[in-house]
Parts: C-alpha cells; structure tokens; sequence
C-alpha cells in the first residue's frame, strides 16, 4: 500500500519520546515507518502533530482540525491515538472518553482519509492493585478502539496479540514510553500492517533476562522514582502537564526523510 502522506495525531506514544534523540527531536516508531513510506513514493510527506502528556480533548481540539486539512483523500493515512493519558488520571471517566475517541474517529473517516488507530497494551508484566487498575480501563478502552475501527474499516495495530510486547525490557528508563527497540519493534508492526516491506523479526522475543543483583535493582527504583515519579507527581498536584508549552516537531507536511 503506497500512501502519499502520512499525518500523525496523538501524545507521547505517537511523538515518539523515547531514550534515541536525532537532530533534536525523539525518533520514534512514526519516524521510521515514514523512512518506508518515501521509499515508495517520491512525493511523500509528513506531519507529525503529536505532543507529550496531551489528553484526548487537547488531541481533538487541537489536532485533529489542523490535520483535517493535510488529508488529500485515501492516499493520506492518519495515524490517530489518544486516550491513554486521560486513563491514567485519578477521576477517568471512560464513556466519556471512549465516545470522544468514537467520534473523532468517525469524522477522520468521513474526511476520506485512510485511518490507523492503536489498543493499549494491557498487561504490563506489574503487580499490585495499581495494574489492575490499568488492565481494567484500558480493556474498556481497547474494546472501544476495535469497535469504531471496525466500524469505519480502519487499520487496527494490536499490541495485545502479542505477549513478549509486555517484557519491560521494551521500555526506557521512565519506565512508560518505549526504548529505541521498542519502537523499532512497533514501526515493523505497522508496516507489516500497511503491507510495506518489514523486517519479521520483530515478532522474536527477548531472550531471557538475566538476573539482577536485589541492590542494583532497589537503586534503579530509587533513581527512577526521583527522576521520574515523583517530577510526574508533582506535575499533577500543580495542574500541570510534559506537553505544556511545546509544540508539534513537523506541524506542517515536509519532504521526508529531511536529509
């Protein structure tokens, strides 16, 4: 399937935030599925609009119109995911967002574009009742995904049908956002999904972890929680957001790859 732009809607996920860093900007899973992308059409563009700790209202309103006029028919795909930060906050109302993200789905899809929407991974590999918590609403979430995906024929990219996703490993040090091979695993999903050329193993998992020494492991924790935890902690006390302030790394189409 040869697309001639590519446009990207969404939060931390979809910016791609992760430990590999190019010319300023985070290279994440969209990044490397639009390296194919222009491969297969010399007129290829892309916009990215997506920005860290956006909640799905913020995606919609703020978004979502601008990408609406980027959309030249079905040969633009619209990548569009949010929903995961609202789950996450104390107060998660799901039917409101779950109709939000039905809605917007069905207008991206009434704009002619092609659209890709993502689950959420559900099983994290954690304890505790706090991934219980997690498992419960991004279920309801995810049946919400599939459901409208269905719906309006979009493409669909489950992480769910594939268990070794939830191996931490994938993860970077924030212990949230995916590490640089874990958007490369994500980016060959996609293009396995959109019947680009991808490289099949990515399905492989990890080989077993090693163990780690109690002290190292209790050390990490420890670093994570003051580099990580409590800054997001704090951040929610004061009403405050990662995203506030920034704006999107490519707000408008350009010719990709830039170099």
């Amino acid at each position: 399937m040869s697309f001639q732009r590519f446009i990207v809607c969404g939060d931390s996920y979809s910016e791609g935030m992760t430990d590999e860093i190019i010319d300023g900007n985070y290279r994440g899973w969209a990044d490397r599925v639009a390296d194919v992308m222009a491969q297969a059409n010399p007129d290829f563009t892309y916009v990215n609009l997506a920005i860290r700790g956006k909640l799905i209202r913020q995606v919609v309103e703020d978004q979502v119109p601008v990408a609406l006029k980027y959309v030249t028919g079905r040969d633009t795909l619209v990548s569009f995911h949010a929903g995961a930060n609202d789950a996450l906050r104390p107060g998660f109302q799901a039917d409101v967002v779950n109709e939000l993200y039905k809605a917007t789905v069905r207008a991206i899809a009434d704009s002619g574009a092609t659209v890709m929407l993502f689950t959420v991974l559900e099983k994290t590999g954690n304890k505790g009742k706090g991934s219980e918590i997690w498992e419960k609403r991004f279920s309801q979430f995810n049946t919400a995904v599939r459901e409208v995906g269905a719906e309006v024929g979009a493409i669909v990219v489950d992480a769910n049908q594939e268990a070794f996703f939830s191996d931490r490993r994938f993860l970077a040090f924030d212990r949230l956002h995916l590490n640089a091979e874990g958007h490369k695993r994500c980016a060959n999903a996609v293009l396995e999904k959109l019947g680009l050329p991808f490289d099949p193993a990515w399905r492989t998992p990890l080989p077993p972890a090693k163990k780690t020494p109690w002290i190292i492991e209790k050390g990490v924790t420890v670093a994570w929680f003051f580099v990580f935890a409590l800054p997001w902690i704090l951040r929610r006390i004061q009403g405050k957001s990662s995203g506030d302030g920034r704006s999107a790394k490519y707000p408008t189409p350009v010719k990709w790859p830039l170099r």
